[in-house]
């Protein structure tokens, strides 16, 4: 599970189980990046309404399988290998198309997407791989780029939250230890249209 302690679905009460019952996969299973945060339940909350919020929110304009192939791209140069086969899993099943799925992974393994995705979401995923590995080298010429690639304001700032959001949480998973085992891969709160739902199917 992972180097703290951590507080089971089954052992859970008050808050923690208040927060485990909207948060739950299939029998009753509490994904280990999410269990992490059992001694404060406050985190939990916090983790949960950004994570659905950036990734998973109807209002958002950039195709969620892109937001998923930031994720796991992210997580690939973070060397979190919890977040890499969670969101591959994700990413697989949005797509529905294992030969598209294979060369996005070989993509994301080589770090090289130079012949599968166009200027746009090229330029995307090098602004991705920029604020991860070299945050301060970021200026306004490279939002200028996004813009002249075609990005709206918005879906700048979805990439930019998408892109915070998982060396976030590469960190806690990395940084504590967590691992899959017991988990469900590619679990996620799909219902898009409901900020407040963080059930996992």
């Amino acid at each position: 599970m992972s180097w703290i302690k951590e507080i089971a679905y089954e052992d859970a009460t008050g808050q923690l189980k208040k927060i485990y019952d909207r948060v739950k996969g299939p029998n009753n299973n509490i994904d280990n990046v999410l269990s992490i945060h059992s001694l404060r339940p406050h985190s939990l909350i916090g983790h949960m309404g950004l994570y659905k919020n950036v990734l998973h929110n109807s209002n958002n304009t950039l195709p969620k399988w892109y937001l998923e192939t930031l994720g796991t791209y992210v997580s690939s140069l973070n060397q979190c290998p919890y977040c890499i086969k969670h969101h591959a899993a994700g990413l697989k099943r949005l797509l529905n198309d294992d030969r598209r799925f294979d060369q996005f992974l070989n993509c994301i393994e080589r770090d090289n997407f130079e012949n599968v995705f166009d200027g746009r979401l090229l330029e995307g995923l090098h602004y991705a791989k920029l604020l991860t590995l070299s945050h301060h080298k970021i200026t306004k010429d490279h939002i200028l780029l996004l813009q002249e690639k075609g990005f709206s304001d918005g879906e700048i700032l979805e990439i930019n939250q998408v892109v915070s959001y998982f060396n976030y949480v590469n960190r806690t998973v990395v940084g504590l230890g967590v691992n899959t085992d017991g988990d469900i891969l590619g679990l996620s709160p799909n219902n898009s249209d409901e900020a407040e739902n963080w059930s996992h199917s």
